[in-house]
């Protein structure tokens, strides 16, 4: 994968507020390691070992350098130079070598269409300004066939507070950008971009879904 296959993005200011958190946040465990498993397992069932993936928001690596060894090749790309440190670093230490790190948001991120066999955006679309416009994107980026999985926090099925609150906390720089949503809400997101959904799985307490969605041939 070289510079020319994609776009690097310009990266947004909120880049910053995850630079100050990356080497906290990469030090927290798994808030829910079985349902951490089950999501990577899932995940795995759909990998072969000629397939190229995308992997935005990728914060500091830990999915995208798990799934490496079952794949051809990873872009992983986040908006936090620090965050890639840290998952160069981890890469590095665990002598992955077919994963690249690139700073990006995927609002700008440019790759030819059918570039990618799977996408993934695991805890990011409930941080973008516009999670319409990013699934409609991860949908020109699939091969025919491709797969997107996703994991997403859906804050309007129990805190909908979070519409109030949230501007306040970013604006003050303790919270990043977060959008409230319900389950439906993304769901039918994803549909309407075109994608069938062939999982969806909530664990805990409803709070987030799982869904793995592909385009069609």
């Amino acid at each position: 994968m070289t510079s020319t296959d994609y776009t690097p993005a310009m990266t947004p200011p909120s880049s910053r507020f995850w630079d100050k958190i990356a080497d906290r946040y990469a030090r927290q465990p798994v808030k829910d390691e079985a349902a951490y498993q089950k999501k990577l397992q899932i995940t795995q069932d759909y990998l072969r070992p000629d397939m190229t993936l995308l992997e935005f928001g990728c914060g500091t690596g830990t999915t995208a350098l798990k799934h490496a060894p079952l794949v051809d090749r990873i872009l992983a790309i986040d908006i936090s130079a620090r965050m890639l440190e840290i998952a160069e670093q981890k890469a590095q230490a665990a002598g992955i070598r077919n994963v690249a790190f690139a700073r990006a948001a995927i609002d700008d991120f440019t790759a030819p269409d059918s570039s990618f066999d799977m996408v993934l955006g695991l805890s990011i679309l409930h941080l973008l300004a516009d999670r319409d416009l990013a699934i409609a994107k991860v949908h020109k980026m699939l091969k025919p066939g491709g797969v997107f999985v996703s994991s997403t926090v859906c804050l309007g099925n129990t805190m909908s507070f979070f519409k109030l609150i949230g501007p306040l906390g970013h604006a003050l720089g303790v919270l990043p950008l977060l959008r409230v949503f319900t389950t439906q809400e993304l769901v039918a997101s994803i549909r309407n971009q075109g994608f069938v959904i062939e999982q969806e799985w909530t664990p805990g307490k409803g709070t987030s879904v799982f869904v793995v969605a592909r385009k069609p041939v």
